[in-house]
């Protein structure tokens, strides 16, 4: 069964300001594997659970048309607001029940969201929709994100592994004890022989300290240890942040650190037909 998640306004305005965009070299590879299978001009890609569309925005400058779908009309809604380019648009609808025809898409993709997905359901509806040759492509990373900052590094590191340690606990079951192991998951169920696995390319992007608190507090970790004690988990978030600053000796969170986002992703491509 799916997971519904991330649907609130205010978590829906979080996840548009702290969550990281796939990184451009990861967008090339699948549209490098893409390209290989298909024949330009590349005419439509569907990003499912596509959230406030950071995602999705990247993919509208290779395709004739771009649907983003997700479950949350509040996602939608911030998605949708923003400007984007003109053939690019949301629709809400479940990753289980994509509102497409038969054999229609060049692309269907998912970034950082199909491990809320009900696995089979999806894998069925995205192999419907994808033509013969199409591709489908899974992106995500882990929470475990590593901090540089100078002689400061292993502090810090120190420190996120505590605070990492202490959300765990509010890991929804569904997901188990680790996302990478649940893409695994999902690769093993993809039938198509043409797919691919690959894990662990890092990626550093520069952020002010204070995004990559609100990054680690939009995850749903955090957030189920918000439902069950805000209190608490506000304490958490400060204290984490009181150490990081002066492990750093800096006195802002608008002092800018390295964040290192460890990107793993499954491609897969559906067969020609014979």
């Amino acid at each position: 069964m799916a997971q519904r998640h991330f649907e609130g306004k205010a978590h829906a305005e979080s996840y548009q300001r702290y969550r990281v965009s796939p990184p451009q070299e990861l967008i090339d590879e699948v549209l490098n594997f893409l390209r290989k299978r298909i024949q330009e001009p590349l005419d439509l890609a569907v990003d499912v659970g596509c959230g406030s569309g950071q995602g999705t925005e990247l993919l509208a400058p290779h395709f004739m048309t771009v649907v983003g779908t997700d479950i949350s009309s509040a996602q939608l809604e911030i998605a949708s607001a923003k400007d984007h380019a003109a053939n690019l648009c949301y629709r809400q609808s479940p990753a289980e029940e994509l509102p497409f025809e038969d054999d229609i898409a060049d692309l269907v993709t998912s970034m950082s969201a199909a491990h809320w997905f009900d696995h089979p359901l999806f894998l069925r509806e995205a192999d419907r929709i994808l033509r013969p040759g199409g591709c489908l492509a899974l992106l995500s990373y882990t929470m475990d994100f590593e901090l540089e900052y100078g002689e400061s590094t292993s502090k810090l590191n120190r420190i996120c592994q505590e605070f990492y340690a202490a959300l765990h606990p509010f890991r929804k079951a569904y997901i188990g004890s680790s996302s990478l192991q649940v893409y695994k998951k999902i690769y093993d169920l993809v039938s198509y022989d043409d797919k691919e696995w690959h894990e662990c390319l890092k990626v550093r992007m520069m952020m002010p300290l204070s995004r990559f608190i609100g990054l680690v507090e939009s995850f749903a970790t955090f957030q189920g240890f918000l439902e069950k004690d805000p209190v608490e988990a506000k304490r958490l978030s400060q204290t984490i942040t009181d150490r990081l600053l002066e492990a750093m000796g800096a006195s802002s969170t608008d002092t800018e650190i390295t964040v290192v986002v460890k990107y793993f992703y499954v491609l897969a491509s559906k067969p020609q037909k014979s």
